[in-house]
């Protein structure tokens, strides 16, 4: 399992924000969100993967939701401001955030994008967010992850 504290872990602790950090085993190879969900005991719900997609504009977007769902390009390009979005290739994750596939966090990525939470998320008490590490979560009051990423809460799936 993994070992050590990320780059998420320490900002938010140099923030001051509080938070809970979960581990879970990744030897079976399954890393996907609706698997760590159930490999940590918690509903689909409340565990949200971290989505990087790219505007006509050029200029890159983070959008936060839940594990389980898909995120509608649509409303996420209406939050963003943008006329259309697409995601990512998979291949530049990592140059553009810093984070690879499994690991990606909204929190720490080498440059702070706009950020997007999807609505869900704001009348929960906490939310799981990938800590930036294969088989580490971070449990955070969604409002403190919407502080520390800038982010905003958005209808996105």
């Amino acid at each position: 399992m993994a070992k050590g504290k990320t780059n998420a872990m320490r900002m938010l602790e140099a923030a001051g924000i509080f938070h809970n950090t979960t581990e879970y085993n990744v030897k079976d190879g399954l890393t996907d969100g609706v698997s760590v969900a159930e490999k940590i005991g918690r509903e689909q719900e409340e565990v949200f993967k971290t989505l990087v997609a790219q505007g006509i504009s050029k200029q890159y977007f983070v959008f936060v939701i839940p594990v389980h769902r898909e995120l509608n390009l649509k409303k996420a390009a209406s939050a963003a401001g943008e006329k259309k979005i697409e995601m990512i290739p998979m291949k530049s994750l990592q140059q553009i955030t810093g984070y690879i596939k499994g690991g990606c966090s909204p929190i720490g990525m080498k440059k702070q994008f706009p950020t997007f939470i999807d609505r869900s998320a704001e009348e929960r008490k906490t939310i799981l967010v990938s800590a930036g590490q294969i088989g580490k979560q971070i449990e955070i009051n969604p409002h403190d992850l919407c502080q520390i990423t800038g982010g905003t809460f958005a209808d996105l799936t």
